[in-house]
């Protein structure tokens, strides 16, 4: 059954918007009485049955819903925005597909890219929540400095830095094993993934003195978008563990 967004469903609106209506009519050629999914980004899931379609406008009743619980520990990932746009689409994409909750963007002093469009972004995230039947959408932030970032990042996240240079010692997930004593489920883990030339000797200690523990992904050196998937991946692991 194919997916729609609506995050306004939770409010009562049973019609999609101009986006999704060109996408239901002219791409899959939807009828009234055919049935959709309509999923509001919050862990709602609505079976819905076409009722109107006209011009710009399709309506539906809900059929049936669920609403589906968010995995215990909340994943956080703020990376530096890749010189190729295509990448950093890339990582939202396959990010979402893993079950990120936030995603944040940081401009460091080896950053290549200064700017972002948030709304493409947006768009990249809505089309990857729906092709991977995903139910939670993430927050995307916009782009701030990197000192701006680690200033107001949450004090009560287990908050982490990637670095390559770090040893097998310092690998993500044997540093949160080793805190496994106090660390209870339902954590929020929030993992800085620096920009290809990586953090600065002084980003590191700026981030350190603010709380953040240096980590290793691996002994590979990965591309930017690769290291916030990657991170991803690890964290999301703790999930399927509970």
């Amino acid at each position: 059954m194919d997916y729609f967004y609506n995050p306004d469903i939770v409010n009562g609106s049973l019609h999609l918007n101009e986006e999704e209506t060109r996408h239901c009519i002219r791409v899959l050629r939807k009828k009234p009485g055919d049935k959709i999914i309509v999923v509001d980004g919050q862990g709602g899931i609505y079976t819905c049955i076409l009722t109107h379609m006209k011009g710009k406008q399709v309506k539906y009743e809900i059929y049936e819903n669920v609403r589906i619980s968010p995995p215990l520990n909340n994943i956080h990932i703020s990376i530096a925005p890749t010189k190729n746009i295509e990448r950093l689409e890339w990582f939202i994409e396959k990010s979402i597909e893993v079950g990120v909750r936030n995603i944040s963007f940081i401009q460091c002093e080896n950053s290549e890219r200064k700017k972002i469009n948030l709304d493409r972004m947006l768009k990249k995230a809505i089309s990857a929540l729906k092709q991977s039947q995903n139910s939670y959408l993430p927050y995307l932030h916009d782009l701030v400095l990197f000192r701006e970032f680690i200033n107001n990042a949450d004090p009560d996240s287990v908050r982490l830095i990637c670095h390559a240079n770090r040893g097998k010692d310092s690998f993500l997930l044997k540093v949160i094993d080793r805190r496994l004593e106090v660390i209870d489920r339902g954590t929020n883990y929030l993992v800085m993934v620096g920009p290809e030339g990586d953090f600065t000797s002084d980003e590191l200690i700026m981030a350190e003195d603010a709380g953040f523990k240096p980590v290793s992904l691996g002994p590979a050196r990965l591309r930017t978008e690769t290291a916030g998937l990657v991170a991803c991946i690890l964290l999301n692991s703790l999930n399927t563990q509970v």
